[in-house]
């Protein structure tokens, strides 16, 4: 059963028309922005899923929560399991020490939030 320490779903849902609203005043630049995000998910060496676990760790070691609930959801998306969630965020933990064991935590209430949204 996911925690309640935060509201990740609705973090993000909540976050889209502040998006859209910087898409609208910033067009170039979110534009260019959008065109590194598709490069960096781009086909490579490294597939999908394990990109998004890279961001996810990421997303821990910086901090940030609205990267934490994008990156965990994409990363589910892409088929990523709660333990391979909780193996990234042991690494993220490793290197950014007791800041990253805090938002490792939430960032594995993340996935379990939005397991339970997906399924209903």
């Amino acid at each position: 059963m996911a925690t309640k320490f935060k509201d990740w779903p609705g973090m993000a849902k909540g976050l889209l028309p502040a998006i859209k609203n910087l898409h609208v005043g910033q067009a170039d630049v979110m534009k260019a922005f959008r065109e590194m995000g598709a490069a960096a998910h781009g086909e490579g060496a490294l597939d999908a899923k394990t990109k998004e676990l890279l961001a996810v760790a990421i997303s821990v070691a910086i901090r940030c929560d609205p990267c934490v609930t994008y990156h965990v959801e994409g990363a589910r998306k892409k088929g990523a399991t709660r333990e391979e969630i909780a193996e990234t965020l042991g690494l993220a933990v490793y290197m950014g020490a007791g800041p990253s064991a805090m938002y490792a935590a939430q960032a594995l209430e993340a996935y379990d939030q939005h397991c339970e949204s997906a399924e209903g």
